[in-house]
């Protein structure tokens, strides 16, 4: 199967720190930091999220493009006034991969991923955990799984999370534009 099969594209690699942050971008950084880190990738885009939920403070959405030329999304970062930033999130196609505990966790075909983490989590006697769409990921409350329509296949799209301002868990604070799944980006 080649990259363009499997609707992956060229990614960079980055790194994972639960309640740190991934690659260049840390939680708690402010919109100016997210903007600033995040050009190693590309080009941003800010705007303001729709509040939904009144207990939480004002956010924006930055949205990371690769290169000059108009793409989607590689990463979009969402940034709360009460918190700075609190979620990350890696595009299925454009997105930089990254891993956990050596399993890789963006754009990979979803029941491809549960597999891997039920085999990783026999083999090391660790747990994993699905969301409640039924998406595997690792047992760490700071990544939820998402999917991402790619074509016919439905990718992992994983959020980078720490709970912002009057959530209790990072589910509760996932961001709403963030509920939508299942879009074809091909």
């Amino acid at each position: 199967m080649t990259e363009a099969d499997s609707g992956v594209a060229d990614r960079d690699e980055w790194s994972y720190a639960p309640a740190v942050g991934v690659g260049p971008l840390r939680f708690g950084m402010t919109v100016d930091e997210v903007v600033e880190a995040a050009q190693v990738l590309g080009q941003t885009r800010v705007s303001d999220c729709a509040r939904t939920h009144a207990i939480f403070s004002p956010t924006w959405k930055i949205e990371v493009r690769r290169g000059a030329a108009p793409s989607p999304p590689a990463v979009t970062a969402y940034v709360s006034r009460a918190v700075g930033l609190f979620c990350i999130a890696a595009d299925a196609v454009h997105g930089p991969q990254v891993g956990y505990d050596g399993i890789s966790l963006v754009g990979r075909d979803l029941s491809e991923l549960e597999s891997d983490a039920i085999a990783h989590a026999e083999a090391v006697d660790r747990h994993f955990r699905y969301t409640p769409e039924g998406y595997a990921g690792p047992d760490d409350p700071g990544v939820v799984m998402r999917g991402q329509l790619v074509g016919q296949v439905l990718r992992s799209r994983p959020l980078f999370m720490v709970t912002r301002d009057g959530a209790h868990t990072e589910w509760d604070s996932m961001p709403s534009e963030e509920y939508r799944h299942g879009q074809s980006t091909t």
